[in-house]
């Protein structure tokens, strides 16, 4: 798929893939997450989410999850990426989903108008 038009999330969890616990703050991981994307020159959004999988061996886990968005990033630079995550974080696993789609920037601005009844519209 052309990397133009990928989306790609990943999944990471952070309960510790040996203990089942979260062994760091977040806020640790988040920073090891951003530079992960600093270092391979990737633009990201991120954010936090809580859920819940079943492990390889049936048993079922809750956990914080940081969801990792990355837009026309070639695919073999998000699993690089999801690679490094991985183990970084010491998972079992990462969950990676592609999708095509597309991506548009609008730019807007208002010029600062007061109009009767204090609305500040455009012009």
């Amino acid at each position: 798929m052309d990397a133009q038009n990928l989306h790609a999330t990943i999944y990471i969890g952070l309960n510790d893939a040996d203990t089942g616990i979260q062994k760091f703050d977040t806020e640790k991981y988040m920073s090891v997450l951003k530079n992960v994307c600093r270092s391979y020159r990737v633009a990201f959004s991120v954010h936090q989410i809580n859920g819940g999988y079943f492990h390889e061996d049936g048993r079922y886990t809750e956990e914080n999850t940081l969801v990792l968005l990355l837009i026309a990033v070639p695919e073999e630079t998000v699993t690089e990426i999801a690679r490094d995550l991985c183990a970084f974080f010491h998972q079992e696993s990462v969950m990676v989903t592609f999708s095509p789609g597309s991506v548009v920037f609008v730019k807007e601005s208002l010029e600062q108008q007061i109009m009767p009844g204090g609305y500040a519209g455009r012009k």
